[in-house]
């Protein structure tokens, strides 16, 4: 171990650390201190896996310490993670399947219909959970690699999320690793959507009553570009690949929301401080009236409220300004939010 690794090393466990003394012994660093707050050993085992390979409590003399052998773990998929990932590919593919008129219970050959959009889903939900897991390594938070939820849906899923088991530490990290996820999912949304529509067929408007989907601007400007002159008595039947696009832009817009834990919220909190719970208010009050037009957004507040919450946890105090970057970041999240926006997302 060079003297960089070292200090490095020294550096991270800072955080976590009240360090008081570091010794050496071989390749091993004895540290004496004690851990900040009420964090725990496990956690910071966690959140520092990429530079110590392990880090264990000892007592000598009735002082406690730390002996910490450096070295990166190796990367692991948990078991939990690996099976919720399969078995979402398989509800996926089930409710892809369906799309297409088959019905796997019958024939089980027939799920493979539901392949593209499956696929497309699946890409679309991991690469948004990816964007969140990149950053929050790249900022030193502990996350969990994506829990992806199978369900007995007309998708096949709930979506997915990722745990972050370590504080966020500054509004910068904040910024990056809220929006990562959102920015990352609209860039795999955006050509799957024009190649979904481009693989999707014209039809006459029947006008028979059924379930229709709420277009966004993004759907408009993509569906008058690749069917350009499209009349109010014409129809597009959408693709599968189109249809997981779809519900790409909407989970991207629902998370945008500038409320409490959600994705915008994160943005909003490291952006506007004390008054992103003023416009995390006002948001749930925008749902609350939209409501009236479509019970989905009752739906979705009544979840937000008891489980997501309106006001967002507080951070380590951090006085220090953003940067242009991380405002432009903001930016580029609203326009998404606007470009998918839906008022009613379904229309019975």
């Amino acid at each position: 171990m060079n003297a960089e690794e070292k200090q490095k090393i020294i550096y991270q466990l800072s955080r976590w650390i009240e360090i008081a003394r570091v010794g050496e012994q071989g390749e091993k660093l004895i540290i004496e201190g004690s851990t900040v707050a009420d964090y725990s050993l496990p956690q910071i085992r966690r959140a520092t896996r990429e530079i110590v390979h392990s880090i264990s409590k000892i007592m000598i003399n009735g002082q406690e310490y730390f002996e910490v052998i450096p070295g990166r773990k190796r990367f692991r998929i948990p078991h939990l993670n690996l099976i919720l990932f399969l078995l979402t590919i398989v509800s996926t593919l089930f409710a892809g399947a369906l799309m297409e008129g088959v019905n796997p219970l019958k024939n089980p050959a027939l799920i493979a219909r539901g392949i593209p959009f499956s696929i497309t889903l699946m890409l679309i939900l991991g690469v948004h959970e990816l964007g969140h897991y990149i950053f929050a390594r790249k900022h030193h938070v502990d996350a969990t690699l994506p829990y992806f939820i199978p369900a007995p849906t007309i998708i096949g899923t709930f979506g997915a999320f990722i745990k972050m088991r370590s504080p966020v530490r500054n509004r910068r990290a904040l910024v990056e690793i809220g929006a990562a996820g959102p920015i990352a999912g609209f860039l795999v949304v955006l050509p799957a959507l024009f190649i979904g529509l481009s693989l999707s067929q014209v039809v006459p408007s029947s006008g028979e009553a059924g379930i229709q989907l709420g277009e966004s601007i993004m759907m408009k400007i993509a569906t008058w570009i690749v069917h350009p002159g499209l009349g109010e008595e014409m129809d597009v039947m959408l693709h599968p690949v189109a249809f997981a696009a779809w519900i790409g832009m909407l989970v991207t817009m629902l998370n945008l929301l500038p409320i409490g834990q959600l994705d915008g919220g994160h943005i909003a909190f490291a952006l506007l401080g004390r008054w992103s719970i003023r416009v995390a208010w006002g948001a749930l009050g925008a749902i609350l009236i939209l409501s009236i037009f479509s019970l989905n957004w009752l739906v979705w507040a009544l979840l937000v409220f008891f489980l997501i919450k309106v006001k967002h946890p507080p951070i380590y105090p951090d006085l220090s300004p953003l940067s242009k970057r991380e405002i432009y970041i903001g930016i580029a999240a609203l326009v998404i939010f606007i470009l998918t926006f839906v008022p009613v997302p379904f229309k019975v």
